[in-house]
């Protein structure tokens, strides 16, 4: 079985996160990805983020009905700060040793892997497939594998799909009363403006 897994605040989930989903499906054969929402990102640390139950209603939203797509919540359930490295060693043990687990990260966060925590057991665990983010350069492959011994291996490095929607796009947006169609899933748009999210944002 191979696991695909796309972490993030998903603040709001958009059509960037299900379109790079369904690519890396198609890519690497995989069975399901799962979709998992931060609970107290540690990167995020004195940034706003919108309550846990908001974006988890989003994404339940935009996930229905799409069969190979599943939310998992066990990093907002759990206490204090989520980290990626605890999270895939929760599901090596839920999913045992027969599953290949494939972690999803833009090149963005790709160059931000050695700041964080225990990245060596992360590659251990599992195999980074690193999608491009408009605006972001390649990752420095050598710098990488010099702070991270062993992260060649373990990566495969997309060229594309190339996606230009983020969700700071879609909360600036919202906050200055643009539509966002065709940058979220209609229920997701119709969530944002009965719950009246993002319409502060800086």
């Amino acid at each position: 079985m191979k696991v695909g897994v796309l972490g993030g605040t998903f603040d709001p989930v958009h059509l960037g996160h299900l379109r790079v989903a369904e690519a890396e499906a198609e890519k690497l054969g995989l069975s399901e990805i799962l979709f998992v929402p931060a609970g107290q990102p540690w990167w995020k640390a004195g940034d706003t983020v919108s309550p846990a139950a908001d974006r988890v209603a989003m994404l339940r939203l935009a996930l229905a009905g799409k069969g190979r797509f599943r939310l998992s919540i066990m990093e907002v359930e759990g206490p204090g700060p989520t980290y990626t490295v605890n999270t895939m060693t929760e599901l090596r043990e839920r999913l045992g040793p027969a599953a290949e687990l494939f972690f999803i990260l833009g090149w963005d966060n790709l160059g931000q892997l050695p700041r964080w925590r225990e990245p060596s057991r992360l590659i251990a665990l599992c195999r980074l497939v690193a999608v491009p983010r408009v605006d972001f350069p390649p990752p420095d492959l050598d710098a990488l594998e010099a702070a991270i011994p062993g992260i060649s291996r373990a990566l495969l490095l997309l060229e594309e799909p190339r996606i230009d929607i983020n969700a700071s796009m879609v909360r600036q947006r919202v906050a200055k009363g643009l539509s966002i169609r065709g940058l979220v899933p209609r229920a997701v748009e119709r969530y944002i403006k009965e719950h009246g999210l993002y319409r502060s944002e800086g």
